[in-house]
């Protein structure tokens, strides 16, 4: 049986390629995923200077690759007896750059996404060395493919 509840132009939109971001404190992780969403790959990292300029940067990245979408990872589930501060902040984050940028930003759970691109890198042998927030940053774009095949309702985006 199918469903036949009406769907927002945002959750029926035509796929396009997507931007993952890794938040954090001092650098900001980011990837890449083709229009089709087959082949998330890691950006760069980029070293978090002003909100300006990360926001700046983000929109040249957003323009220069085509950007159809933003994703944003959300550690919504705090460690064991730790707070869920990181992920207030990590909204707050998320709601400005919604503002800040012209295509959708969506909210998508990263919880274990550094350990995830460690444990990939590990079995295809790639060995690390520095950041790897912009492996976690494909790792959360993978998380949020996976979640949406074609056909497949999207989240609400954030509103800035």
């Amino acid at each position: 049986m199918m469903d036949s509840a009406p769907q927002t132009a945002a959750q029926t939109a035509a796929r396009g390629r997507l931007l993952g971001i890794d938040h954090g404190a001092k650098v900001i992780g980011l990837a890449v995923c083709d229009a089709h969403w087959i082949a998330p790959r890691p950006l760069q990292v980029l070293v978090r200077k002003s909100r300006a300029e990360d926001f700046a940067a983000i929109n040249a990245i957003i323009a220069r690759q085509q950007i159809a979408a933003v994703v944003v990872g959300l550690p919504e589930q705090p460690m064991e007896g730790a707070s869920n501060a990181q992920a207030n902040t990590v909204r707050r984050w998320a709601t400005r750059l919604a503002a800040a940028v012209n295509v959708p930003v969506y909210l998508w759970e990263e919880q274990f996404s550094s350990l995830e691109a460690e444990r990939l890198a590990e079995e295809a042998g790639i060995r690390l060395s520095g950041r790897i927030d912009d492996r976690a940053a494909a790792v959360i774009l993978q998380s949020f493919i996976d979640a949406h095949p074609p056909g497949t309702p999207l989240p609400k985006p954030v509103k800035g």
